[in-house]
């Protein structure tokens, strides 16, 4: 899936990482943006390799791939390998590859409080910011960490009050907003440190 049945106008977060593995946080905090951001579908990039973690860290991405579509059980959620087709790996050049193909879309960038707190270690992270609206999604640990970091100063005068979340999607960026959520703050760290993964591993 790359996006192709966008119509136009339609509001899609995008949620990126190596969902090594994709666990009910991640479907926690989808649900959560499609309330709160009043989107009409989330999509899952799972990305082949993440740049800022060891490679042989990740289990087999078919693997990763099959167990995300199995969290994420939702009309409303997509789990795409749009990064693996396109050989993307940075989310700069996958966040320009849907834009110039779907430029009536409205799309928005989903992530944790733990990756604004490390965002200027993002490739392009200040291009990123003028692309594409983003939604920071609290994590319990993170938060004040990530709103004292670099990103969160830099951009300070472009970030909208939390009750202003259902119109990010329109503006246009740089806009930036904070939310908090209730989900249960698993992690794939955890998971795997408990040997619950890779599957053929336990």
């Amino acid at each position: 899936m790359t996006g192709a049945d966008f119509p136009p106008g339609l509001r899609i977060g995008l949620l990126g990482g190596s969902f090594n593995p994709a666990h009910e946080g991640h479907l926690a905090i989808s649900l959560a943006a499609l309330e709160l951001l009043k989107l009409d579908r989330v999509v899952w990039l799972l990305s082949p390799h993440n740049p800022l973690k060891a490679q042989d860290s990740l289990a087999d991405y078919a693997e990763r791939l099959e167990e995300a579509r199995k969290i994420a059980a939702h009309p409303k959620i997509t789990v795409s390998d749009f990064e693996a087709r396109e050989h993307l790996t940075y989310t700069i050049d996958t966040t320009r590859r849907l834009k110039q193909r779907h430029p009536r879309t409205r799309f928005v960038l989903l992530i944790g409080a733990d990756n604004l707190a490390q965002l200027s270690r993002w490739r392009h992270w200040t291009t990123l910011f003028m692309t594409i609206p983003v939604a920071v999604l609290a994590r319990p640990g993170y938060d004040r960490w990530a709103l004292a970091a670099k990103a969160a100063h830099r951009y300070s005068r472009a970030r909208l009050p939390a009750r202003a979340a259902a119109t990010l999607a329109s503006h246009k960026p740089p806009a930036w907003v904070f939310i908090s959520t209730t989900h249960r703050d698993e992690s794939a760290s955890a998971i795997r440190a408990r040997g619950e993964w890779p599957a053929n591993h336990r």
